[in-house]
């Protein structure tokens, strides 16, 4: 198995757990992106479980090189983002699983049999989410845009000189995104958003 997350405390408390079991062997680490592809291409493991976010290439890129390269390669994601968004970009990306961090002390040891065995794994909480959002709109790359600067603490008028268009056209897609949303303010939807994984608001947890 090989483990691609840049916490170094993270890495130890997972080979910890990991190499207490007779059938699990950790045959490598990986602090980055670029570093996680190329220790794969050189050790070939079963199993590689890597964060979402590395440095210099994140966890989505390093699965879709990877499995370019290795269409059986058996990968599971660590995050510790719950939103549905995240999950589904690992997934078409090709992950096998999706293991949140703060549930990986009860899952680690589970998830990876399940996904060594060539099965799939998601959290249910998630799967739920997928299906309640499945119909519903997504936002568009300038609602994208908007949304993070909004999340930055800009006021319209600052988002507006930022994309260099006029306030009205800030105000105009905020409530496009509100509805999407369904939301009724600029604090809500990026919460929301944040939560369902369009938008990244959450830092490192350790293991």
């Amino acid at each position: 198995m090989l483990i691609a997350d840049d916490h170094p405390l993270l890495r130890e408390g997972i080979i910890a757990v990991a190499s207490a079991e007779p059938d699990i062997e950790v045959v490598g680490e990986a602090a980055d992106g670029h570093e996680a592809l190329a220790s794969f291409r050189r050790l070939l493991p079963d199993i590689t479980l890597l964060d979402l976010r590395m440095p210099d290439m994140d966890g989505i890129k390093v699965i879709t090189a990877i499995r370019a390269e290795f269409p059986s390669a058996r990968l599971i994601v660590l995050t510790t983002y719950s939103g549905e968004v995240q999950a589904l970009r690992a997934i078409r990306a090709g992950a096998s699983g999706y293991l949140l961090k703060n549930s990986m002390r009860i899952e680690l040891i589970d998830v990876i049999r399940k996904v060594h065995a060539g099965n799939k794994h998601i959290p249910p909480e998630i799967v739920d989410e997928i299906m309640i959002d499945a119909e519903k709109a997504h936002l568009s790359p300038r609602e994208l845009e908007v949304l993070r600067l909004v999340a930055d603490g800009k006021a319209n008028k600052e988002v507006a000189r930022h994309l260099g268009v006029v306030e009205e056209t800030i105000k105009a897609h905020l409530k496009s995104i509100f509805a999407k949303l369904e939301v009724s303010d600029r604090t809500h939807a990026v919460t929301i958003a944040a939560r369902r994984g369009i938008i990244d608001l959450s830092g490192p947890t350790e293991f």
